[in-house]
Order: structure tokens, then sequence, then C-alpha cells
């Protein structure tokens, strides 16, 4: 389903027109909405940067929201980070000065990550992540719309009988369709598309 879709669908189903930006309100909260409740595989990133020699901040990626993996490269030889909080890295590192192999990594900011022990050289760095995907509204088509149009169809009446202030029992229908097809797409981004994880943290659904 591309955008153009979504909006037909949309009015036909609520019997009223909406304007472009109403269209778009509906639309962009729904996928919110989906993207932080499920982690979509097909949604990841990858991007590499460079740890540099008494450095201890990595820039993180932009648009970035939540971190898979960060390793550093030696050859062909990858070395994962522990996920840690900066509080530990402050205490297990304390002094900036004392460099050495990083052996872990935390969320220092909304920018960067901090890295203990201090880098003791140069280090090409790998990191995996999450991220908001472009919307549909100004993409046309997207993951979500074209592999699970229902979770993105429903997310988005939701919004739009809510808009309207609709009838109870309509709000609990379309709620009650929207809850329905974002079990499915748990079940499949949470549950069929992910295996056991190197590290914990990471949302793993028993399939049914």
């Amino acid at each position: 389903m591309n955008y153009t879709e979504l909006k037909a669908n949309v009015e036909d189903i609520c019997e009223q027109t909406f304007t472009a930006d109403q269209h778009a309100m509906f639309a962009e909260q729904a996928e919110q909405k989906i993207y932080s409740t499920v982690q979509i595989p097909a949604l990841r990133k990858n991007q590499t940067g460079t740890l540099t020699t008494g450095n201890k901040y990595l820039t993180m990626p932009s648009g970035m929201l939540y971190v898979f993996s960060l390793a550093i490269i030696s050859g062909n030889n990858y070395t994962y980070l522990l996920d840690k909080d900066s509080n530990f890295i402050r205490e297990a590192y304390p002094n900036p000065a004392t460099t050495g192999t990083p052996q872990h990594y935390a969320i220092f900011d909304e920018t960067s990550f901090i890295i203990g022990p201090t880098p003791d050289a140069n280090y090409a760095a790998e990191i995996h992540f999450g991220y908001y995907p472009q919307s549909i509204v100004t993409a046309g088509t997207t993951w979500l719309g074209t592999n699970f149009d229902s979770a993105l169809l429903n997310g988005t009446l939701v919004e739009a009988i809510r808009f309207q202030k609709g009838e109870p029992d309509m709000v609990a229908l379309y709620e009650k369709m929207y809850v329905q097809a974002l079990a499915l797409l748990k079940n499949l981004g949470d549950g069929k598309l992910r295996e056991d994880t190197y590290r914990s943290g990471q949302v793993r659904r028993e399939v049914a």
C-alpha cells in the first residue's frame, strides 16, 4: 500500500475527506507508534566510524534511535564492545588519560558515545542501530506499507477516528483491529525474523 492508497482507504472507511496535513499527521503518528513498538530487522542501519587515539568519545550516527551493537575492527577481526551506563564508564575508567583497547561503551548524550578505556590507537568502528525510516508521507512507499500494510492502515485509522471524536464503540473496534495487526507484526519482527542475539537487551518474542 502506497501513500495515495493509504489516504484513499482512510477516507473511504471513515467516510470523510481530510486535508493533506491531517492525512500526514495520522500516518506519521501511526508510524511512530509502530516503529517504537516493534524492532523490525529490515529497519536496521549499519555505519562505520573511527575511534581516535586519546579521544574517549564517538559521534553517534544521525537518526539513531537505539544500538544493536558497536564493534571495533582490526584486520578481519571484530571485537564487540559491552553496552554499559555512562556512570559505569566513569567509575571503571576514572582517568581519561589512561588508554587501552576499548572494552565498553555507553550513550553519553544525544549525539555521542563514551568509550572505556580511552582508545590507545585509531580503531575502525562499526555500529548497527535502529532508526526511524523515511515516512510514507514523503517517501510514497515504505517497507511497512509494502510488507505489512494492515498495521499501517489500522494504526492510521485509530488516529483518524480519534481526530473525528468517533463513537466509543467505533474507537474500540479500530483499536482492536490495530492491536491484532500489531501483534502479527511483532510475531514477525520480534519473532520469526529474529534469532538469538549475541548480547542481551534486544526484544525476542516466542513464535506461536
